[in-house]
């Protein structure tokens, strides 16, 4: 299995496990939020940075850890997956995926708490409840997922100290690292009601909203389709923003794409939609229907040519099969949709006339046809303007 299944240095044991060799729930080795720790010492023994140790008690920070990671460290790598019952191959392989920084055999780096951990995941793939692949693929999006929201929290905080308070950077992580141990238990609270809610709603998407998706798609769709998804795909692209961040601060530059960023969030999502990915001055969602993908992308182009701080956007929606995977999207639809993006006008939505005709019958919208346009990798294809038609539109609390 690609860089997962080769492990350089590998020990010679095989797999212990019955099942095509499971992988542990514990973290992979790589990159991740302990990566500088690939000692056991350091700051993930509780000592920070040489830039930060005069900034952050010392003592502050070993208690932290001992907060979030169980208790001390006490088990080196071969420990821990012995005790999971698992080949050390078998837990680094996991260990990776969850972005866990390579170790020494040496290094006290583990916890009680990651080995059960370990074992919770080990014990689901010898159930035969999740596969060696699909464990190894749920830990890489917990690994990659937690460590982006981490990140992003702790910006978060920060920057509110600094402007509340009015205090330096360095001031504030230090306050920080004083606060979090109050935060940690509420935080963990509200992480986990949102997983649930959002599997729930995802569970929606998929059980009782795709048939009307399929039922769009002119009955094209077959379950031997190698795209096997049909979605409402669409892009939102800020007009100008290379030539305008140019004449900003950072600080200015981080407000205009934070609100950018929000604003599609809760047009996206109040359209039922899922917002994919930002990538800087452009987001990618999806919808499962040709109208949930045209009533968001009406809103994301009226929002921000109303937006008195923001440029316009130009919007595209193209409607068709996509293959889902690590929490991403691809396919042609989704390139034909990102090529619509560049060719549409500020402030208005483009479509290509195979989605056009899945909307024709319907009041809400307005299509107007031009010219043919070769387009790069599709060649000639038919852009049609979507605009607003009868009703209101989504409706924005």
């Amino acid at each position: 299995m690609s860089e997962e299944g080769r492990d350089v240095g590998a020990d010679p044991e095989p797999m212990t496990l019955s099942m095509p060799a499971v992988r542990p729930r514990v973290q992979p080795e790589g990159a991740g939020p302990d990566a500088e720790h690939g000692s056991g010492t350091s700051a993930g023994s509780g000592e920070p940075g040489a830039a930060g140790s005069s900034v952050i008690d010392r003592e502050d920070v070993r208690k932290l850890e001992a907060q979030l990671i169980g208790g001390p460290r006490t088990l080196k790598r071969r420990e821990a997956a012995a005790e999971a019952g698992v080949s050390l191959l078998s837990a680094r392989k996991l260990w990776r995926a969850m972005g866990f920084p390579n170790l020494d055999d040496d290094a006290v780096f583990f916890t009680e708490q990651d080995r059960e951990a370990l074992t919770t995941v080990i014990e689901l793939v010898r159930d035969e409840q999740l596969t060696e692949e699909a464990a190894i693929s749920i830990m890489r999006s917990i690994g990659q997922m937690t460590d982006r929201m981490v990140v992003w929290q702790i910006e978060a905080l920060v920057e509110e100290m600094v402007v509340q308070r009015g205090i330096p950077d360095a001031e504030a992580r230090k306050a920080l690292v004083a606060a979090l141990p109050a935060l940690i238990e509420p935080l963990e609270k509200t992480l986990v009601y949102a997983w649930k809610r959002q599997m729930n709603s995802a569970v929606q998407r998929l059980a009782l909203r795709a048939e009307a998706g399929l039922a769009s798609h002119d009955g094209s769709a077959s379950d031997d389709n190698p795209l096997p998804l049909a979605r409402a795909v669409g892009f939102a692209d800020l007009v100008s923003y290379t030539s305008l961040s140019r004449q900003m601060n950072e600080k200015t530059l981080a407000q205009m794409v934070q609100r950018f960023e929000h604003k599609c969030a809760e047009i996206i999502s109040v359209g039922g939609g899922r917002l994919v990915k930002t990538i800087g001055d452009e987001v990618l969602f999806n919808a499962e229907t040709p109208e949930a993908g045209a009533e968001i992308s009406l809103a994301l182009a009226k929002a921000f040519t109303e937006d008195e701080l923001l440029p316009a956007a130009r919007v595209s929606l193209v409607w068709g099969r996509v293959l889902s995977r690590l929490g991403d999207i691809y396919g042609p639809t989704v390139n034909l949709a990102s090529r619509l993006t560049s060719l549409a006008e500020p402030g208005t939505v483009l479509t290509d006339a195979s989605t056009a005709a899945a909307l024709r019958n319907n009041d809400r919208f307005v299509l107007i046809p031009h010219q043919p346009r070769n387009v790069r990798g599709f060649g000639e294809i038919h852009p049609v303007t979507l605009a607003r038609g009868t009703g209101p539109g989504l409706i924005l609390d």
